[in-house]
């Protein structure tokens, strides 16, 4: 599988009044990992675009476990779950001092064709493109 990690230290302005970090802020954490992941395969938004296709999120899903605190360091990784109809990124945000879970998620987002603003039912050639060309390894 295609896979991606990127490593944060929360900042005190990610912080909510009970001095962990406010909920909202994972999904921009997941928001760096992802785009980290998509650059790996060379589809992030720009390719995405000049490609005729916008992948908005639909569908978001957080499990928080344990909080993550000020200076913390913490390891986000990120992994294409599934490509067919969709594209669903698995995330896992680990402590980098003790590997603990913090945080589980995924992201779904579909295919809409710019042209017309309709949804694709099925993901457009060009992902599928775009995930076999990583170092000749196919991952479908």
């Amino acid at each position: 599988m295609i896979k991606s990690e990127v490593i944060i230290q929360v900042q005190f302005y990610d912080l909510d009044p009970m001095e962990v970090v406010w909920h909202g802020h994972y999904v921009r954490y997941l928001e760096i990992a992802r785009s980290a992941l998509l650059d790996k395969i060379n589809y992030n938004y720009p390719q995405m675009k000049a490609s005729g296709y916008a992948w908005p999120i639909i569908d978001i899903q957080l499990r928080y476990v344990k909080p993550a605190v000020f200076s913390q360091r913490i390891k986000i990784s990120a992994e294409i779950a599934e490509w067919e109809n969709h594209l669903k990124i698995n995330y896992l945000i680990t402590d980098m001092k003790t590997g603990h879970r913090l945080t589980r998620a995924s992201t779904t987002q579909v295919a809409v064709d710019i042209s017309t603003q309709e949804m694709c039912f099925a993901s457009p050639s060009i992902l599928f493109e775009k995930l076999r060309i990583l170092d000749d390894q196919s991952i479908i």
